[in-house]
C-alpha cells in the first residue's frame, strides 16, 4: 500500500496513525469544570515532551460534534489537571469513562471511581491509579480546529504520587506498574510480556 495523504479522508489517516504507531501510553485526564464538576477521560496521544523541566504532551483530535473535549475546556479554563497512569487492573473503568457523555456529567461516579485530593493542584486523582502526574497548563499548541486536527497540551508536572507498590528501590519498575497501552481500534495491549535489551558501548 501507498498513498499521499491529500489522497486519503481523515478516517483512513486516523487508521492508518492509531494502526502502526502501537503501543500509545493512555493519559487519563482528570479536571474540574470551572463550575467545580470533575471530569475524567483517557488520551492515547501522550508523551514526554522534557524531563527537566518535567513536561507532559497530550493531544486532543478534534471531536466532530464540537470544538474541543471536555477535558481541553476545563485545562483552558482552569490551568491544571492530574495525569493519571491506567494499570490493567483500571481497564473497565477507563474504558467506560471514555464515553461520550455530556457535558457536566461526572465519570468518576459513571465509572465507580474514587477521588483523592490533589497536593498541589485543585483538580482530583484517580485514588486507585498507580501513579498520577498533578501537572498545570502550560502551553496549548493548536495544529488546527477542524475535525480531526490536533491540539496539543503541554503540562508542567508539579507533583508526583506513586504507589510504593510500583517502586524497586526509588525507581518505578514497569512490571509492578503493569500499564496499558492503546491499540489502533479497540486494541489495547499490556506490559506484562517485555524483553530487556542493553545498548551498545560506544
Amino acid at each position: 500500500m501507498n498513498a499521499d495523504t491529500e489522497t486519503l479522508s481523515g478516517p483512513a489517516c486516523y487508521q492508518l496513525l492509531t494502526g502502526a504507531v502501537v503501543p500509545r501510553p493512555i493519559a487519563w485526564i482528570s479536571t474540574l469544570s470551572s463550575e467545580g464538576i470533575p471530569n475524567l477521560a483517557p488520551f492515547s496521544f501522550f508523551t514526554v515532551a522534557s524531563v527537566y523541566p518535567p513536561v507532559l504532551a497530550v493531544t486532543q483530535v478534534n471531536p466532530r460534534n464540537k470544538p474541543e473535549k471536555d477535558t481541553l475546556v476545563n485545562v483552558r479554563a482552569t490551568r491544571e489537571c492530574v495525569v493519571n497512569v491506567v494499570s490493567h487492573a483500571l481497564l473497565t473503568e477507563m474504558n467506560i469513562s471514555s464515553g461520550e457523555y455530556p457535558a457536566g456529567v461526572n465519570e468518576f461516579e459513571i465509572a465507580g471511581l474514587d477521588r483523592i485530593a490533589s497536593q498541589r493542584v485543585n483538580a482530583p486523582g484517580v485514588t486507585q491509579a498507580p501513579v498520577r502526574f498533578e501537572c498545570r497548563l502550560r502551553e496549548i499548541i493548536t495544529v488546527g480546529t477542524t475535525p480531526s486536527a490536533g491540539q496539543m497540551m503541554l503540562l508542567d508536572v508539579v507533583h508526583f504520587s506513586v504507589d510504593d507498590r510500583c517502586l524497586n528501590g526509588e525507581t518505578i519498575d514497569s512490571r509492578l506498574l503493569d500499564a496499558i497501552g492503546k491499540l489502533g481500534g479497540d486494541g489495547y495491549s499490556t506490559t506484562r510480556d517485555r524483553l530487556d535489551l542493553a545498548r551498545p558501548q560506544v
